[in-house]
């Protein structure tokens, strides 16, 4: 770390790359060419993304990392990165992050390039679950999830790490940092740790810190992209990828890359910050809790906000852990449908489908399907009981199944293409081919206590043990705020309009719950948004979807509220078979409510 007293240190400024294994490429060229950063991170893990890298494992030990990270990303733009002294840091190690490294290293050398390169190790805790299960109560784990008792077979099983790891490779000399499995945000507050020098009892600083890496951790998400109003966003085709200026104190200001498409606004930015948090108060992190209630977003130029106002406390003594596990197999199969009554021909040759291969795989003694699901793409499935009726003409019929023997879904896979000749008029597609059966691989989470996990940085022949930093507590509720002022309605005639007149929103999941976090449009407007659009409502509103409770979440700072639905992705992620598993969708629909307002409003 800097012998420089962090507040004379200059800002830090860090672009990110990527929000998911997947994204596009434009990213890194972008930021590096741009002259713009001293760091660039990749975010690339979420929970489905670690279920296809264990699936990837089993086919190939070699596998079970972010190849993309490698080729095309930093092909594009090592020389560039090692020109300018940028450092990069990247959890694309996935559950190998040492073939990560391996990988990277080949290409330094295949470009002559000279690299430090370490990996952050000691999240796979696979090891010791025998004396975790033992230390557990009842000798059970509990999945965090449903409490269900945690599978014995686990394919993967990694904790959470948090950003001390990254911060302690690059005091070692590290050009570039590959983790493992980490919390998002810790890319973005290692390298600040780092700069800054804040050491891990600075819980304001460390709070400002994941936020800012929170803000980026999913790409353009932050810069315009999944904008509730979408049609004020320039040039997606250019749209520019998000920059920190992150300063000592953990406030910063988000821009991006001049001339880039895309929109910086306390909208877009706040839209994310809401992005897949539970209690905005109590957002626990392996280096600190933070709490964004009162956090303010203030335009301070255009494409330029100042993000501030994080609070930080003592981080929880328990790490999350995220793992993996085989529960059978599944397949998807799609079919165009044309013409008369499309709808119902579709719907009827789900149906058949299911019921010609049930018979099937019954009579040759596999056993029925563990889950089968038929959706008309087209006819709102997702709506439920608000669906249109509207006679269409042209749709997709999806059938998804479920089975513990790999044999029945192949028998499956053959027979879908059976209806081409033989059931509707009107059947056909674009090509494809049958589709190929994929082990169903689900997530599934637990916690452990810190002192079980013992994080390790290897740079070059040094391995560097990292203790976890002994500043945990027993977790306290967070301090009541008060609710928005109450409403009255005036008196006199009103009007019904949607909510997105009212509120700009975004959802997002983690494992089966959903959120969907509402900014009020105009701060005034809180308090009505507040009276109507209640637990109760949201529950009412998504009757056909939501099997939990859902809770609420008041943040003054963004005139904004939180709202985290439980049981309400089927699963959620690979354990779902819905056409959205990863709910969304769920915000859009929400912004379809209807709200009553003064009629002499004008929206």
């Amino acid at each position: 770390m800097s012998s420089t007293p962090s507040a004379h240190r200059p800002p830090l400024r860090i672009g990110g790359a990527s929000g998911f294994w997947g994204d596009s490429s434009l990213g890194a060229p972008q930021l590096v060419n741009s002259g713009l950063i001293d760091v660039l991170v990749f975010d690339y893990l979420a929970e489905t993304t670690m279920a296809i890298l264990a699936a990837a494992q089993r086919k190939n030990p070699d596998a079970g990392y972010a190849t993309d990270f490698v080729d095309p990303v930093m092909r594009q733009v090592l020389p560039e990165v090692v020109k300018r002294g940028i450092k990069v840091i990247t959890n694309a190690g996935g559950i190998n992050p040492q073939g990560c490294a391996r990988a990277l290293a080949k290409l330094a050398d295949e470009l002559g390039l000279s690299l430090r390169i370490a990996v952050v190790e000691g999240d796979d805790v696979r090891a010791a679950l025998p004396a975790l299960r033992a230390a557990a109560p009842g000798g059970q784990l509990t999945d965090l999830v449903g409490s269900r008792p945690v599978p014995d077979q686990l394919l993967s099983a990694n904790a959470y790490l948090g950003a001390e790891p990254v911060a302690r490779a690059l005091a070692a000399g590290a050009d570039v940092v590959i983790t493992g499995r980490c919390v998002d945000s810790a890319v973005t507050l290692g390298p600040l740790i780092h700069h800054f020098g804040w050491t891990m009892d600075q819980f304001n600083e460390l709070a400002g810190g994941s936020l800012a890496g929170h803000i980026i951790e999913c790409g353009c998400q932050a810069t315009g992209g999944l904008f509730t109003d979408w049609d004020q966003v320039p040039d997606w085709a250019h749209i520019g990828y998000p920059i920190v200026d992150v300063s000592a104190d953990g406030s910063f200001v988000v821009s991006k890359v001049p001339g880039t498409g895309g929109l910086i606004s306390p909208a877009t930015v706040g839209e994310q910050l809401l992005y897949e948090i539970g209690d905005p108060g109590a957002y626990l992190l392996p280096d600190v809790v933070c709490d964004f209630r009162q956090v303010r977003m203030d335009r301070v130029g255009e494409n330029r906000v100042r993000v501030s106002g994080a609070r930080g406390s003592a981080p929880p003594a328990t790490l999350k852990v995220s793992a993996t596990t085989l529960v059978g197999w599944r397949v998807d199969g799609m079919t165009v449908i044309v013409g008369i009554d499309a709808v119902a021909k579709a719907r009827r040759t789900g149906e058949s489908l299911i019921e010609r291969t049930r018979e099937m795989i019954l009579a040759r003694g596999w056993g029925d399907f563990s889950a089968t699901r038929v959706e008309v793409i087209g006819t709102e499935t997702l709506y439920g009981p608000r669906a249109t009726t509207a006679q269409l003409r042209e749709v997709i019929v999806r059938v998804a199944v479920r089975h513990p023997k790999k044999e029945a879904l192949e028998l499956f896979t053959r027979e879908k293409a059976a209806p081409g000749t033989s059931w509707s008029p009107g059947t056909t597609g674009p090509g494809g081919g049958r589709g190929s059966v994929s082990p169903h691989i689900v997530p599934c989470a637990f916690l452990v206590p810190r002192d079980a996990v013992q994080p390790v940085v290897k740079l070059g022949e040094q391995t560097l043990p990292v203790p976890m930093a002994a500043t945990a507590r027993a977790l306290a509720a967070p301090a009541a705020l008060p609710d928005p002022a109450p409403w009255t309605m005036p008196a006199g005639p009103t009007q019904t309009v949607p909510l997105v007149k009212l509120a700009w929103g975004r959802s997002g999941d983690k494992g089966d719950l959903s959120n969907i976090g509402l900014i009020a449009r105009r701060p005034e407007w809180l308090p009505l948004l507040w009276a109507q659009v209640t637990p109760e409502v949201v529950k009412a509103w998504f009757a056909h979807m939501v099997k939990g409770r859902v809770e609420r979440f008041h943040l003054p700072g963004l005139n904004a509220m939180n709202l985290v639905m439980h049981q309400a992705l089927d699963g959620g992620g690979p354990a779902s078979l819905r056409l959205d598993p990863l709910g969304k969708g769920m915000g859009q629909m929400l912004l379809e409510l209807p709200v009553q307002v003064p009629a002499d409003w004008v929206l």
